[in-house]
């Protein structure tokens, strides 16, 4: 079963309607921005002084991860920096795992003048990931209760602007849940919580041609 939330991100930006991804190069982001947040819920990755650092050298066993791991390994790197780096390789690895697991196949052009498109296999996958970050908006239990992984979920999909999972009325309505949730990264590392904050701001900047590779 796939629970990193690198691939979790993914399906979650994935749109039905449009047989793909909600945004390309926001996604690039907002994947790799779920993958330093999963290094850093198991553990692996922590903050000094505003600088990532690695904890212990063996593999995680997921091949997505590990990459980005080794990304971190170089000294004086921020979460936001980290972030940028790599990002479509990190997508494009996302996309074979997926492909692997049987959740993601190649799908033929619907005219010669379209591009093949990569279509999710079973729509429920995803349909179940947006029930578990509804929950986590709209439950009325503590914050503190929700898990981990869906609190982070939740936070990202706000962040990189997934209208599909949280959508403008629900991201005003419950403004103080999502800031929460968004604050529990804090608690694994303050500039990953900034960096999430910022992812906006840091979207807009790469689309911009300013955002690295």
């Amino acid at each position: 079963m796939i629970d990193d939330l690198a691939c979790l991100m993914y399906l979650l930006a994935y749109d039905d309607v449009a047989e793909g991804l909600y945004d390309r190069s926001r996604a690039q982001l907002l994947v790799r921005a779920a993958a330093l947040t999963d290094l850093a819920l198991r553990g692996r990755l922590g903050e000094v002084g505003g600088t990532v650092t690695v904890s212990g050298t063996e593999p995680t066993g997921d091949l997505v991860l590990d990459g980005v791991l080794r990304d971190a390994a170089g000294a004086g790197q921020g979460w936001k920096h980290l972030m940028r780096r790599h990002r479509k390789r990190t997508l494009t690895e996302v996309e074979d795992r997926l492909g692997a697991a049987g959740l993601l196949t190649l799908k033929a052009p619907r005219t010669r003048f379209c591009t093949w498109r990569l279509t999710v296999t079973d729509r429920a996958v995803p349909a179940a990931l947006r029930g578990r970050v509804s929950a986590a908006l709209h439950g009325d239990g503590p914050v503190g209760e929700i898990p981990a992984a869906d609190a982070a979920l939740l936070a990202l999909a706000v962040a990189g602007g997934v209208r599909s999972v949280v959508s403008r009325q629900d991201q005003k309505t419950f403004r103080a849940r999502i800031d929460a949730c968004t604050g529990c990264l804090g608690a694994l590392a303050p500039g990953l919580e900034k960096a999430v904050r910022a992812l906006p701001t840091t979207m807009i900047a790469a689309q911009g041609g300013m955002g690295g590779s």
